[in-house]
């Protein structure tokens, strides 16, 4: 009964953002699923650039909060590229006693409400 570490996590939650772009006709331009460096994905839609940074949030903290100073560094970034910038939030807890934390091939909850813009 192994906790995911926080790699793992990760990984988790870039996939589940992954997915939505892929379904909502993003192409993907660049990937990064290393911790501490940002963003995670670039993607274009409609000849736009898009930034967007994904974070893990576990139970019971909020997955729309975000790290305004380090959003504003990215937004600052990604105007050089004339690109858009997005935080992607993922709540994560385990499936069936959200106390607990996430373990290796047991059910877990997601709370992912969408991308958003940062202005």
């Amino acid at each position: 009964m192994a906790q995911l570490t926080e790699q793992e996590l990760h990984n988790l939650a870039m996939n589940i953002v992954g997915e939505e772009l892929e379904n909502d006709g993003y192409e993907f331009l660049g990937v990064n699923s290393e911790l501490q460096k940002n963003p995670q994905f670039v993607v274009l839609k409609n000849e736009v650039v898009h930034f967007i940074v994904v974070r893990v949030v576990l139970f019971p903290n909020d997955p729309q909060k975000y790290d305004a100073e380090l959003m504003q560094k990215m937004k600052e970034h990604a105007e050089k590229f004339d690109a858009k910038t997005y935080f992607a939030g993922v709540g994560l807890g385990h499936g069936s006693d959200h106390s607990k934390p996430v373990i290796k091939d047991e059910p877990y909850g997601v709370i992912y409400n969408g991308l958003i813009e940062i202005k």
